[in-house]
């Protein structure tokens, strides 16, 4: 495998090695703009099988969940979120969206957005998006599409300070009790899977080191921990009661099944949900600000192998960037 940068650790890992003879004919319809030299598809990673964006899209109109993990950033990936949420809408699938781009501490202006008392450059300026989150522009389309469905769309993550007081602190146990209340009473911090991958993707960090990982383990379950307890709770409330929850998020919380699914999943017995990813096939950017903090890593198979899990249940995949 290639060295990964930064990118690559806080989203899907690359997978590119997909034949192209897999592509199917009715795979025309898939979402995004189709790139003339490059052929696409859509995978049903359990059947190994080339499948039809309109079959994904049937069996995702019948469960509770849908996580779309994307690379963040990949225009692909933002048009393929905004395409599943306007067609499931069409089909007359109650939607709600559920964004770990925005944190729980800004739902009141999310609201005030989805009434349609702002527009996105007022909800952007009143959540100070752009300095919160890089490429805050690229969810405009899918909060429009969620908007003209009347779904509600839902704030997940943790206010980003705690989150990295978690990391210097030492860990969950050692934050400030103040801070604590922000996250869910309960935290999961034993989880041998999802630790495993983990320290395999956290390396790429130059300040991961042996003493500093287990802290930065703990503020990314942290993160998991509130997006899930979130989502649950809108998801059992009088709101979300028969809603289909359509989650925009990094590919790392939700590939294998591992972080905020395994957390929604323990709250919610019996949820049914699909995992979606999408290839970065070489459209992924390292900056030389990212080049500056990481390093090359190599993740075998091997090492991914002791996951135990597949990856998602579909994968969207695009022949390699030339």
């Amino acid at each position: 495998m290639k060295p990964l940068g930064y990118f690559f650790a806080c989203s899907i890992l690359a997978l590119a090695c997909l034949p192209v003879a897999a592509i199917a004919a009715d795979n025309q319809q898939t979402p995004e703009k189709p790139e003339k030299t490059r052929l696409q598809c859509w995978v049903d990673l359990y059947r190994g099988e080339p499948v039809s964006y309109h079959a994904v899209l049937g069996d995702l109109a019948g469960v509770r969940v849908v996580y779309l993990g994307e690379s963040h950033g990949l225009t692909r990936h933002h048009e393929i979120q905004e395409r599943i949420v306007t067609d499931l809408a069409k089909r007359g699938v109650p939607l709600v969206l559920a964004l770990e781009q925005m944190e729980a501490i800004y739902q009141t202006p999310l609201d005030l957005y989805v009434l349609g008392t702002i527009d996105f450059e007022e909800l952007a300026q009143m959540t100070d998006w752009k300095n919160r989150w890089s490429g805050y522009e690229n969810y405009r389309g899918v909060l429009e599409a969620a908007r003209k469905a009347d779904a509600p769309i839902l704030a997940l993550n943790a206010r980003r300070e705690t989150i990295r007081q978690v990391a210097r602190s030492g860990g969950v146990d050692r934050l400030d009790p103040e801070l604590r209340k922000e996250l869910p009473e309960e935290i999961q911090l034993d989880d041998p899977p999802y630790e495993h991958l983990l320290n395999l993707r956290l390396a790429v960090h130059k300040m991961a080191t042996p003493e500093r990982l287990r802290p930065m383990l703990e503020a990314q379950i942290a993160r998991d921990e509130t997006m899930a307890s979130a989502l649950s709770k809108f998801l059992q409330s009088e709101q979300g009661r028969g809603r289909t929850a359509i989650v925009l998020c990094g590919g790392v919380h939700c590939s294998h099944g591992l972080a905020t699914v395994d957390r929604v999943r323990r709250r919610m017995p019996g949820v049914t949900d699909r995992i979606i990813l999408m290839s970065a096939s070489g459209d992924a950017k390292v900056t030389k600000s990212m080049q500056a903090v990481t390093r090359p890593i190599t993740i075998t198979h091997e090492q991914l192998r002791k996951v135990e899990r597949p990856v998602a249940d579909y994968l969207h995949v695009i022949s390699r960037k030339q």
